[in-house]
């Protein structure tokens, strides 16, 4: 399944699309909605710079921590890697967002397609960074017995 998803993400890429001029439009309205979308994706941006280098600082203060304190039964990796993979995919969903609202403003058709394969790659790497966390989660519910 992966690879399928990789392959679709490689031909999305390598389509050449006749560049269809995008439509200028010189009204006040559309001036502005294009201003203020802009400024919404990039504080989305913001938000998610700030989300993920938030996230990088916690994990290595929490490594850090577990590393200098009592040692215990469970390895001290996995739980700075389950609130690092948190902070990651909150980080990822931002960047979606400010994607789709770049594109939202008169996108042509290769602006469409860009955001298709980007908005699929970070998909695919959400997915499996989600699959990571709950698998660690459920193994640190439930540890093996020795």
């Amino acid at each position: 399944m992966p690879l399928a998803l990789i392959l679709g993400l490689i031909l999305l890429l390598s389509l050449s699309t006749g560049a269809e001029p995008a439509p200028t439009s010189t009204t006040g309205l559309d001036y502005w909605i294009k201003t203020v979308v802009g400024y919404v994706a990039a504080g989305a941006e913001v938000a998610s710079a700030l989300v993920i280098g938030l996230a990088l600082v916690r994990a290595l203060l929490l490594y850090l921590r577990q590393l200098t304190g009592p040692h215990h039964a469970t390895d001290a990796t996995e739980s700075v890697r389950v609130q690092l993979g948190r902070g990651l995919a909150l980080g990822l969903e931002f960047t979606i967002a400010s994607d789709i609202l770049r594109t939202a403003v008169a996108p042509t058709r290769e602006d469409i397609i860009t955001l298709s394969a980007v908005v699929l790659l970070r998909t695919l790497l959400n997915y499996f960074l989600e699959r990571e966390i709950r698998q660690l989660e459920a193994r640190r519910q439930d540890p093996a017995p020795d």
